[in-house]
Parts: structure tokens; C-alpha cells; sequence
């Protein structure tokens, strides 16, 4: 699993497929944060929402690098498990996040004057993971490892990007910025973003699921 991490991002590092989601990350970060005051919430809610598209169009990068033969070959060298390579793509898409989230937990306080607390701090690592997983998930759906056409699968993740995050009250990502927009006592947020970083985790282990069927289905 080491192995194919590495080499997952070795491939991406060479192709340079991460610059246009990384660029995008930055920009919406520095652009929903920049010269913010007030109570942490509102800020995280809009560097988590950075992460969200960010992580969507990263792991559909990840998951997209090599041509149906080449993966073949990589199945092959694996030991002919192919959900192992699954993994290995998802395990880099969220080690990738983790390294962003860094940025979206410490830019907002470093380009704004916000009342920083502790339950706000564990509030945004909620709300970051919880994009990350959604996320994640999406780019996992949308990947060649389910969709054979690339046009079907940008249509897909944009679809699916608008489901999470405009019909008012769904859960996970609407939900959570929902609450942080409205609440800006974060330690009474904990408990309801924490349930939705589990419902998060769920969405993930159920897309990594159908895009595996998918996999073995195709042969």
C-alpha cells in the first residue's frame, strides 16, 4: 500500500495534475478569507467549502492518471488486487487534503483578525475533514474507474458538487455550513458537525464500494 501511495504521487507530481485544483484551493481561500473578522465559524465554513471543490477535483485527478492498460499493469503488480490500487488512490487524495487543511486551518487566522478559541480550532478540523471526505467521495464516483468517458464524469462531479452544496439543509456540506453560518458558538457546534464528519466517512466508504463493483464488474 506504501508503494502505491508513493507511486500515485510520484505520477501526479510528474504530470503536474495537482497545479489547477491547488491553484483554484489558494484562490478561493484567499479570496473568502482575506481581511474576515468576527467569530471563527463563518471563516471555516469558507475555507472547508475551498477544500470541498479542491478535494473533488483532486481525486478525480488521482483516480484518473493512468491509461485503462497502464492500471491493468499496476493491478498486475499489486498482486492483482485492484481494490488495493483503489485505496492507494483514495489514501493519496486525503493525505493531499491533509496537507491543505494545514493551510485552511492557519490562513484565515493569519489573513483576518477573528476571536480564535480552541473549540473554534476543533471546529474547523471538523468541517475541513468533513469536506475532505465528501469531497473525496464525489472525485472517487466521478473517476475513470467508473465513468469510461471523461465528458460524463466532469458532468457528474459538477452535478453532484451542486447537490452537496445548494439544496438547503442537505447533509453533510450544506447542513454544517448551514449551522456555522448561523451559530457563532462553536463549542455548541461540535456535536452536530461531528455527526456530520461521521455521515462524511460513510459517503466515502459507500462511493470507495460502488466504484470497486464497478471495477470488478468491467473485468
Amino acid at each position: 500500500m506504501i508503494a502505491l501511495i508513493r507511486y500515485t504521487f510520484a505520477t501526479v507530481l510528474h504530470t503536474q495534475r495537482y497545479a489547477a485544483p491547488l491553484l483554484l484551493f489558494a484562490g478561493l481561500l484567499g479570496v473568502l478569507t482575506v481581511n474576515g473578522s468576527g467569530a471563527l465559524p463563518p471563516a471555516y465554513a469558507s475555507s472547508a467549502g475551498a477544500l470541498f471543490v479542491c478535494s473533488t477535483w483532486l481525486t478525480v485527478a488521482l483516480m484518473s492518471l493512468d491509461e485503462p492498460a497502464q492500471r491493468a499493469i499496476v493491478v498486475v503488480a499489486s498482486g492483482g488486487r485492484s481494490l488495493k490500487v483503489l485505496l492507494a488512490a483514495i489514501g493519496t487524495a486525503l493525505l493531499s487534503c491533509g496537507v491543505l487543511m494545514v493551510f485552511g486551518l492557519v490562513l484565515p487566522l493569519w489573513l483576518g483578525r477573528y476571536h480564535v478559541t480552541l473549540y473554534g480550532l476543533l471546529l474547523g478540523v471538523e468541517a475541513q475533514l468533513t469536506c475532505a471526505l465528501v469531497g473525496t467521495a464525489i472525485g472517487v464516483l466521478c473517476s475513470r474507474a467508473v465513468f469510461a468517458r471523461q465528458g460524463y464524469a466532469l458532468v457528474s462531479a459538477v452535478a453532484l458538487v451542486m447537490l452537496a452544496l445548494l439544496p438547503k439543509g442537505m447533509p453533510p456540506v450544506n447542513r454544517l455550513f448551514t449551522l456555522m453560518s448561523t451559530t457563532p458558538d462553536p463549542a455548541k457546534l461540535l456535536a452536530p458537525a461531528g455527526g456530520m464528519l461521521a455521515l462524511a466517512a460513510v459517503l466515502l466508504a459507500g462511493a470507495a464500494s460502488l466504484a470497486q463493483f464497478v471495477a470488478v464488474r468491467r473485468g
